[in-house]
């Protein structure tokens, strides 16, 4: 019952994510953070079975520092997605991550981006992108209003429109949500709805 959704701006990411925790029928907490930081200009929103989410993250986030601290340079967003995807594609010949996940940030050089991965592999660079029940009603809208001059407060805005539009139509709506700017000056809770 997951659902997360992100919107690239013109030097931006807005990333949004629900905050509940469930198992099954389930709900076991209601402040679950699932936008987790990988350094101070990165962020993985995922999506899927609380042990594999928790795991693949910290395993990803470890090696990213890891990374870092041999090569005194951090990896580009790019270098991330692509270095998550070649990891999931691993595990998925011997032990699969069920999880989904969005990998947005803002480097220095490029700027912002924003990359959707699925559990088998699958990696694309968009400019708007969810998973969960949640984005079918979503996507197009977000595909409708999206433009590359989109301002942080008309990207807040949309992700506020999404987050109404889940609530009134999904049966199974999550109650509360995260949404989380990415941008050059890092990364900042824009609202807890």
């Amino acid at each position: 019952m997951d659902f997360f959704m992100g919107i690239k701006g013109k030097d931006f990411v807005v990333v949004c994510s629900d905050t509940r925790a469930v198992h099954s029928i389930i709900s076991i907490k209601q402040d679950e953070d699932k936008i987790v930081p990988i350094d101070s200009h990165k962020v993985f929103c995922l999506s899927g079975e609380a042990g594999d989410r928790v795991n693949f993250s910290d395993y990803i986030i470890a090696n990213v520092k890891l990374y870092a601290l041999r090569n005194s340079t951090s990896l580009t967003t790019k270098a991330v997605a692509n270095f998550t995807r070649g990891e999931l594609a691993t595990a998925l010949r011997k032990s699969p991550y069920h999880c989904n996940l969005l990998v947005a940030g803002y480097d220095e050089s490029t700027g912002p981006a924003l990359y959707w991965l699925d559990y088998l592999a699958t990696l694309s660079k968009i400019n708007t992108g969810g998973t969960g029940y949640g984005s079918y009603f979503v996507l197009s809208m977000f595909d409708k209003l999206w433009r590359p001059d989109l301002t942080e407060e008309e990207a807040i805005e949309l992700m506020l429109k999404g987050i109404e539009e889940v609530k009134r139509r999904l049966v199974v709506a999550p109650p509360h949500y995260a949404i989380k700017v990415v941008d050059k000056n890092g990364i900042r809770t824009a609202r807890v709805v």
